[in-house]
């Protein structure tokens, strides 16, 4: 369920000194992008992630707008929030879209942190089902099982068995974009590659979990850089939550992690607040559904001319903290 913006003030208020131990962090995330070299008199349709509020991001749309007039969906089966655009003709070659948010968003920690909780946490069916099944690329069967039993043996809690699967992957895989094969969270080609980036890393850690029947999921959005006030963001990056019924959803980041040995263990059970989340889940259909394949994953855009997936799309993200105007851009005067 979507937390409204308001939640977070009573949350402080019933339990400040709890919240006060969590960083926070408050930013403008630019998202734009352009297709381009689009071909007169055909039709365009276009998809992309909307960012949304949740129990540890508060999320404004600050602007919105492009070539095309936008219209807000929601995909079924995860509940993702989605932008859509499309012309019957479209009468110009490129065509811009761009969204400013203001995002503030709070660091999520789990194991160590003593939550209030009245009772258990609990899945229903469906999501039970949804969160153990396999993905195209995230086989719950085979070689990633045979690992996760492997890794498993001795272990009786499912605590203990999401962190021997942690730590085999942090000890297994290399954060290595060198290559063909990385990026796309193929868990064979992790397996056999012992290579890749956060989607390999956090794949293969989703599949032997939920070959454990362990419930796992993988999220997606953008980092924003520890170290700088504002930048371009060169690309997404992922993690993962697995699901334990005296904890809840408890948040891995093993590639951030493997980059950082020493918080080995504070990314166990946490995810900082150098991030901001727009989706959920893998083999997305879109609403309104496209004509191509289920999308691997969904965080930057979708477009398809007359059915078929076209990917001429330049990309144009960043972000800047919230000392300066949720409208500025790195590097540009605000207008």
């Amino acid at each position: 369920m979507l937390r409204k913006l308001g939640l977070w003030s009573s949350f402080f208020v019933a339990f400040g000194p709890l919240a006060s131990a969590q960083s926070v962090r408050h930013f403008a995330l630019h998202y734009a992008f352009t297709v381009k070299a689009i071909p007169a008199g055909e039709r365009v349709r276009i998809w992309f992630p909307a960012a949304h509020s949740d129990e540890y991001q508060e999320i404004r749309a600050a602007s919105a707008h492009g070539d095309l007039p936008l219209k807000k969906t929601r995909e079924s089966r995860f509940g993702n929030e989605i932008y859509y655009a499309e012309t019957s003709k479209t009468k110009q070659p490129d065509l811009r879209f761009e969204v400013v948010y203001d995002v503030v968003r709070h660091e999520h920690l789990t194991l160590g942190l003593k939550r209030p909780r009245l009772e258990n946490e609990f899945l229903n069916k469906r999501e039970s089902q949804q969160f153990l099944a396999a993905d195209k690329l995230v086989p719950v069967t085979g070689l990633p099982a045979e690992l996760a039993a492997q890794v498993t043996v001795g272990k009786t809690s499912q605590l203990d068995k999401a962190r021997a699967i942690y730590d085999y992957v942090f000890a297994n895989m290399r954060y290595d974009k060198t290559g063909t094969g990385w990026g796309r969270g193929d868990v064979l080609y992790a397996c056999n590659a012992k290579k890749g980036n956060c989607t390999d890393f956090h794949s293969l850690f989703i599949a032997m979990a939920r070959s454990q029947g362990i419930p796992a999921r993988f999220e997606i959005g953008f980092p924003v850089p520890a170290d700088k006030p504002s930048s371009e963001i060169a690309g997404y990056h992922c993690w993962a939550e697995f699901f334990n019924p005296q904890n809840g959803w408890i948040p891995v980041d093993i590639s951030e992690a493997w980059k950082s040995p020493e918080k080995k263990d504070y990314f166990f059970g946490a995810h900082d607040a150098n991030r901001v989340q727009f989706s959920v889940g893998r083999d997305l259909k879109l609403n309104p559904p496209q004509q191509g394949d289920p999308l691997n994953y969904f965080v930057y855009p979708y477009a398809e001319i007359d059915g078929k997936e076209y990917s001429n799309v330049a990309l144009d993200f960043s972000f800047a903290d919230s000392d300066r105007n949720p409208g500025d851009r790195p590097g540009r005067s605000a207008p």
